[in-house]
């Protein structure tokens, strides 16, 4: 037996923005509870760790393995690799493999799309408007990218540790036609959104900044001892989660601002009750959407990437 394998390059032809955030609504929709999410597993190697992320959906299943090696961004090699395999859910049957790294490019920002799109609705905003990045890595990059087919922006700005690299990046985007700048902590207090796309162990701003009206969406802390939000911010908004298993065990952006009893007391709205129209926000509050990446993301949108090869009738090895 041959698997098909997708690259990639052919997962990007695949799965553009507006295709997997459709696919991760519609599985919410559909009835998938992020609840019943398997923890990531973590085992230790010589060169750093192993990550496997294991889920079923209602036709597949299938993991995620993915390597973290510390050293080799000195060495030229990326420091996260990793294959996705998938299965026939009834047979578990190998049906495809594919890049493990692209596939959690392409799914985590189109998990935090689908959380700003329906959370603008909440506002009636009809697009992501003034918008603040955070972050000039490759994932700011496709966050950005997948804001702009999905919901649209009307002025950018982004915000860097190093000056030059938040100039680079706003040079690609206005030389496809945006409206963009290098931006400051000072444009945060005006933006409608702000992503932090950021690897910071600490509050990346003054939670004091947003507006009353702003939506944040801050996705690059992992674990209990990382945040990019600060307490103050957390406390402030109406906060939705993508599980409450999984935020309660790994969210940092929220844990300093109360503990996990206190929040399973206050309540934790999650991402299938945005999606299926179950939130309801209080007025006059920032809305926050904060994530850590869970295993049902991927096997969603890997399910989709493997529909659309079979669609093509191209023969991937």
């Amino acid at each position: 037996m041959t698997l098909p394998y997708i690259d990639a390059a052919r997962l990007q032809e695949l799965l553009k923005p507006e295709i997997a955030v459709a696919a991760l609504e519609e599985a919410l929709r559909g009835g998938l509870d992020p609840e019943l999410d398997s923890p990531r597993i973590f085992a230790p190697l010589d060169a750093g760790e192993f990550l496997l992320m294991p889920a079923q959906s209602a036709k597949y299943a299938g993991i995620k393995v993915a390597t973290v090696a510390p050293g080799n961004p000195a060495q030229g090699h990326p420091k996260i690799q990793g294959t996705y395999l998938l299965l026939d859910k009834g047979t578990l049957a190998p049906l495809a493999t594919m890049d493990g790294a692209e596939l959690t490019l392409i799914r985590t920002p189109a998990v935090t799309v689908m959380a700003i799109k329906a959370l603008l609705a909440l506002r009636g905003a009809d697009s992501a408007g003034v918008v603040v990045v955070l972050g000039t890595s490759l994932q700011a990059d496709r966050h950005i990218e997948a804001l702009a087919a999905v919901c649209g922006i009307e002025t950018l700005m982004i915000v860097g540790r190093r000056p030059e690299g938040a100039q680079a990046l706003a040079d690609k985007y206005a030389g496809q036609g945006m409206e963009v700048r290098a931006g400051t902590m000072d444009d945060i207090a005006g933006a409608d959104t702000i992503i932090c796309a950021t690897s910071s162990q600490v509050p990346v701003f003054d939670g004091n900044l947003p507006s009353n009206t702003a939506v944040v969406a801050a996705i690059g802390s992992h674990g209990l001892d990382a945040r990019e939000i600060d307490p103050v911010l957390a406390r402030r908004a109406d906060v939705v989660v993508e599980g409450r298993a999984s935020a309660l065990r790994e969210a940092g952006d929220l844990i300093p601002a109360r503990s996990s009893a206190e929040w399973e007391q206050r309540g934790l709205a999650t991402l299938s009750d945005l999606v299926s129209g179950r939130f309801s926000p209080a007025a006059g509050r920032p809305l926050l959407y904060t994530g850590v990446g869970m295993a049902w993301e991927d096997i969603v949108v890997a399910g989709r990437a493997f529909e659309a090869l079979s669609e093509s009738g191209t023969a991937v090895h």
